[in-house]
């Protein structure tokens, strides 16, 4: 009986330790995002200019400044409120997988619109990043196989599950689907990835 009451509360402080840690990773996370947002504002978008161009030489560079600046208020808000609980979530396993999913859906993202977008276009914000982290959980379940890992699979497609439209070409006006459609997808290969390498390492 000592032994599991000490087990339990070894388990339970992993616990409260990992959700700290998870906590201030999101936390400086999405303070950077602000920061760099507001610093744009007040410099009259200066930083936003260099963002995603379509098909040009420096709108290539731009793949490395979309999730750092965002149009107004609502738009970064909406970012922020989808992306923290996310954030959190992908962090679940080890949290070293949102930044992995974070990187990867960033310059698929960014890519993604730089092929796609319409000549002339500015891409800007977060959101590719945050529908990689829910490509990343809604794959997890399909590649991890794992009762836990379906059941967040599960659960985040039921939460979630509405703003899959923003992936749809052309649906919705003034938001860039390419950079929803390719962060996403960027997400969901991590899945892939990492499920497999954790199948393959439970296989005796």
């Amino acid at each position: 009986m000592a032994k599991s009451t000490e087990l339990l509360k070894r388990k339970g402080k992993a616990l409260v330790t990992q959700v700290k840690a998870a906590t201030v990773a999101t936390g400086v996370s999405w303070t950077v995002i602000w920061t760099v947002t507001l610093a744009d504002w007040i410099g009259g978008g200066w930083i936003a200019v260099h963002s995603v161009v379509p098909r040009t030489l420096h709108g290539l560079w731009g793949v490395l400044v979309m999730p750092f600046v965002h149009a107004d208020l609502g738009h970064i808000l909406a970012n922020t409120t989808a992306g923290i609980p996310l954030m959190m979530l992908a962090m679940t396993r080890k949290r070293s997988d949102a930044a992995a999913v974070a990187v990867v859906a960033a310059l698929t993202g960014g890519l993604g619109a730089w092929l796609l977008g319409a000549p002339g276009s500015l891409h800007i914000g977060a959101s590719g990043v945050v529908f990689g982290w829910l490509g990343f959980l809604m794959g997890r379940g399909i590649f991890e196989r794992r009762v836990g890992a379906i059941l967040l699979s599960v659960g985040v497609t039921l939460m979630y599950g509405g703003t899959l439209w923003g992936l749809v070409p052309g649906l919705v006006n003034g938001i860039s689907w390419q950079g929803h459609l390719f962060g996403f997808l960027g997400g969901f290969l991590v899945s892939r990835f990492l499920g497999e390498n954790l199948r393959k390492r439970r296989t005796p």
